[in-house]
Parts: structure tokens; sequence; C-alpha cells
């Protein structure tokens, strides 16, 4: 590609190790796709004739399937999936096909692949997480008035359901889903034309390329057009965030699934055994989810750490981008989805999370809000149940069967029936707690945001 400059060949070892075909091959639609949009500029440029055009078209298109067939040989000697598309196009359709590169450089043009690459992969991982939503969505629905302790510190707090517990997560994901879509519209403007770091003096229709790949328009400045990966950083912080939050599920589900916990069973196909000890079952899916965050964390740290210390503009460190990319996305995709799959199989034992739920001190608060109720100031309120609590623990006498108004007079009989656990959660009627009837119209509203 540059023999009219260098006397030597490149070294067999640099060679080696500034190759990065055995990875942006990936991109090879996305680059074909762009190079047909670029010949079609250089059309109307009076650059390429209709024929020429056409035939740079086909071949190209042809190349797509060779490779799609498994057909194609990838050369590490050429460097990088551009190289290796050019030199097969020029090599089908003769001269014609060194055209091609006219008014482009590798630079914008590995900008253009990626852009494209990742708001594909956005709208992929979209779906994955709306299949996930729903999974959760599913099991919310058959549970909306199941009770189970809601923790703090993993210390039992105060009652929940499991619905309200899982519609938790559908929030969290809906929230990784308006980062993707911000991310998605802010990469969605066209590099291609910003050539190395300068344009062209060959001045193709960028607005004519950008609307035929699907952009909603050109970046305005050609320096940082080449040099940005802002949107790859920022694509990668969004899968480590939903990583993160599939992690907290994962942990929810590790110990809800133990026979301390017995709050749920995961089904035998998402589940493996010992190779020792024959009455295992792991919820391995869970571990591996929680594992492979830290993938995705260590992925966006190395990205961050190629660009942070990069003068304008393009710098052959970016090459560095790929990986971590294809790596997060792959590995967010297939963790989307195997979680899906295991909460759709998954079991909850309502029992076991009532009988969980049932235990009189999580209803403390109410004690409290009552007295609040009777006039007691809440500090005050608080201290006295406090003090039940302590004799109920001193006296082995659980707090629903103690003699509340000898503890204080404040406490009258009827305080008492505070600990009904049901009417505790259907009286939880502010909007975004968990009574049974603001579960059944969570869920509700979003079947209807997700169209299902």
């Amino acid at each position: 590609m540059w023999t009219g400059r260098f006397a030597q060949q490149t070294a067999d070892l640099v060679q080696q190790f500034g190759e990065s075909i055995s990875f942006d091959w990936r991109l090879y639609r996305h680059d074909i796709r762009g190079s047909i949009a670029h010949a079609r500029a250089q059309v109307a440029a009076g650059i390429l004739t209709p024929d020429e055009f056409s035939a740079i078209e086909n071949g190209l298109k042809a190349i797509e399937k060779r490779i799609e067939a498994g057909e194609f040989e990838f050369s590490t000697t050429l460097e990088d999936v551009h190289l290796n598309i050019e030199s097969a196009l020029t090599a089908d359709i003769g001269p014609t096909g060194a055209k091609l590169h006219t008014a482009r450089s590798r630079n914008d043009q590995v900008a253009t692949d990626t852009r494209l690459y990742c708001r594909e992969e956005i709208d992929n991982i979209t779906l994955c997480l709306k299949e996930l939503q729903k999974a959760l969505l599913d099991q919310a629905e058959k549970h909306p008035a199941a009770p189970i302790p809601g923790y703090t510190h993993l210390q039992r707090g105060q009652p929940v359901t499991v619905g309200h517990h899982l519609l938790a997560y559908v929030e969290m994901f809906s929230r990784d889903l308006s980062r993707l879509a911000d991310t998605r519209q802010r990469l969605n403007v066209c590099p291609l034309g910003s050539g190395a770091l300068a344009g062209s003096t060959i001045n193709l229709d960028r607005e004519v390329i950008a609307q035929e790949l699907g952009f909603d328009g050109v970046t305005t400045n050609s320096m940082d057009a080449i040099s940005d990966r802002d949107y790859l950083a920022e694509l990668l912080f969004n899968l480590s965030l939903i990583g993160a939050h599939l992690s907290r599920l994962s942990e929810d589900l590790i110990l809800w699934s133990s026979a301390e916990f017995h709050f749920v069973t995961l089904s035998d196909a998402h589940t493996t055994g010992s190779s020792l000890m024959p009455q295992k079952k792991n919820p391995d899916v869970s571990e591996i989810t929680r594992g492979k965050t830290g993938r995705l964390f260590g992925n966006l740290i190395a990205l961050l750490t190629a660009v942070k210390g990069l003068p304008l503009t393009y710098n052959r460190d970016l090459q560095e981008d790929k990986e971590p990319l294809f790596d997060s996305v792959d590995t967010i995709l297939l963790t989307l989805r195997v979680n899906s799959e295991m909460i759709t199989a998954m079991t909850v034992h309502t029992d076991h999370c009532e009988a969980a739920a049932s235990d009189p001190m999580l209803l403390a608060t109410d004690l409290a809000d009552w007295l609040v109720r009777e006039g007691v100031p809440f500090r005050q309120a608080h201290e006295l149940v406090g003090k039940a609590v302590a004799e109920s623990l001193a006296s082995q006498t659980p707090l629903d069967k103690l003699d509340l108004p000898a503890v204080d007079p404040a406490f009258k009989p009827e305080a008492n029936e505070v600990f009904n656990l049901a009417k505790a959660l259907r009286v939880r009627t502010n909007p975004g707690a968990p009574s049974p009837v603001n579960v059944e119209r969570e869920v509700a509203r979003w079947r209807a945001e997700l169209g299902d």
C-alpha cells in the first residue's frame, strides 16, 4: 500500500503485531455498505462512471457473499478489513477497484464502520433487554401479592411483594434502554468524507452519503470526526452498567435459590451439578453473570486508558478500541439471553417467601407509624418501638404477642392490629409502594410500554 514511500518490506513481527484483521473482519458488512455509498457519491462527483460504479457495487456484493459463505480468505499481510476487501475488489474487477479509495482514508472509513456496527448492535441489545424485562414482568404478574422480606444491609427490613421486588429490575433496565437510545442518537452522524484528518480536495456530497447510510447528519469537524471514540466509551459504559444491574439481580437469585432462603428454584436446564457432591445444584448462570460484569468493566477501562493521552488526530492506539467493543457486545447479548431464559423457567416458592415475610419484626416501622397516628412524635415513637423490640428479644416473645401496653402506656391494645401482613401490604398504596394493586398497575403499564 505504501511501497512508493518505503524501500523495505514490513517485518513479519511488525505485521503480526499490527494486524487487526483477526478481529475487525466482523465489520465487513458495514465496510461494504459504506464503500457502496462512497462509490455512489463518486459517480455524482464525476470520479466514477455509472458502469464503473456498477462494477464496484456488484464486486463488493459478491465479496460479501463469499465472506458470509466462509469462502473468503482474509490475509494478515493486508492488515485490516478495509484493505482485504479493497484488494479483493481490485483483483476481481481490475483497475476500477483502485479508484474506490479516492477522497477517503482508512481513518474516516473505520470511524464510519464502527458507528454503523454500534448502531446495529444497540438495536440488538435493546431487543434483548426488553425480552428480559418481559421475563421479569411475567414473574411479577404471577406474584403481585406474594409477601417477601425487603432487605437493607442484607437484614430483614420491611415487607414487600415478589412482584414489587422484580419490578425494581424492570426499572433499572428501563434506564439502561434510555441510555442506549441516547447513545444511539449521539453516534448517528456520519464521519465519512473527513479523510485522514483534513477532508479532501475532491468534495463528495457528504449529506447524500449520510442519508444513504441512515445517519441523521454529518460530523462538522474533520479532526474530531476521525479521532472521536466517545461513542464507544459511552456504549461500553452503558454495557457495564447493564452488567452491574444483571450482577445485582444475579446476587439476589443466588441468595434466593440457597437452602437458607429457598425463595426460588432455578430450572435444571439453567443450573449445574458438582463433580464430587451429587446433591448439589449450583446457580452457575448467575455466578458467571456476576463474573462477566468485571469483564465488561475491564473493557471500558481498557478503552478509556487507550484514548486518555492521545493528541489529535488519529493514532494507531485507536486500533485497540475494537476488541473491547466486540467482546462487550458479545458478552452482554449472551448474558441477557440466558438470563431471560432462566427467569422465565424459574419457580417462586411463595410459601417460603411468605413465611420469611411473616416475621413480626418486619412490621416494627408500621407499629411506630401507628403511634404517630395516635399523636406520638416519630422520634419518640421510634424509641418506644425500640424498647418493645428489646423486650421481645429479651423475653423471647414474638413482637406481635408482646403485651405492648406493659412496655409503655402509649401503646393501646388495638396496636396489635398492626401485625396483619396482608393489610400492611394492602395499605401501601402511595405511588411506588408495594401494594398488590400498585404492582398489578405497574405490570399493566410496563406491558403497554413494552408492547406486550
